[in-house]
């Protein structure tokens, strides 16, 4: 069973390669924005995952986020999901997301995933190369 209120962490350094001037969100060499919001992703799928057995893996379906202050390179960040509902049919699963830096708060919002059936979700996605 699904447990409200898991929360889990991923950290990382801000690198060159992660910035908003290397993936061409931005100009500016400052912690790029879809890089924050992997982070978060990745902190939910790494909190759902412990509850799943094997073949049954968390896809991301929407995220609601605000990136709030620019994280330099050189500073570590941080990035947290706290598991805040589960559907009534236990296939979508909401978080609370948010992640700092070493000076305070950098972003925050929601993340919703879907649980699936690993071999289903490839056999679907390959599908689509046929249509």
């Amino acid at each position: 069973m699904i447990m409200i209120g898991m929360k889990c962490q991923v950290q990382q350094p801000v690198t060159e390669a992660l910035t908003a001037a290397s993936i061409g969100s931005g100009s500016l060499p400052v912690f790029g924005t879809p890089y924050m919001l992997a982070m978060m992703e990745n902190a939910a799928l790494t909190c759902l995952q412990t509850f799943l057995p094997e073949g049954r893996s968390s896809v991301g379906t929407h995220l609601d986020v605000k990136h709030t202050a620019p994280s330099p390179v050189g500073i570590i960040v941080t990035a947290e999901a706290e598991i805040t509902s589960v559907s009534e049919n236990g296939r979508m699963v909401d978080f609370a997301v948010r992640a700092w830096d070493e000076k305070g708060p950098i972003g925050e919002g929601t993340h919703t995933r879907a649980i699936i059936d690993c071999e289903k979700f490839l056999n679907k996605c390959i599908a689509r190369l046929d249509k």
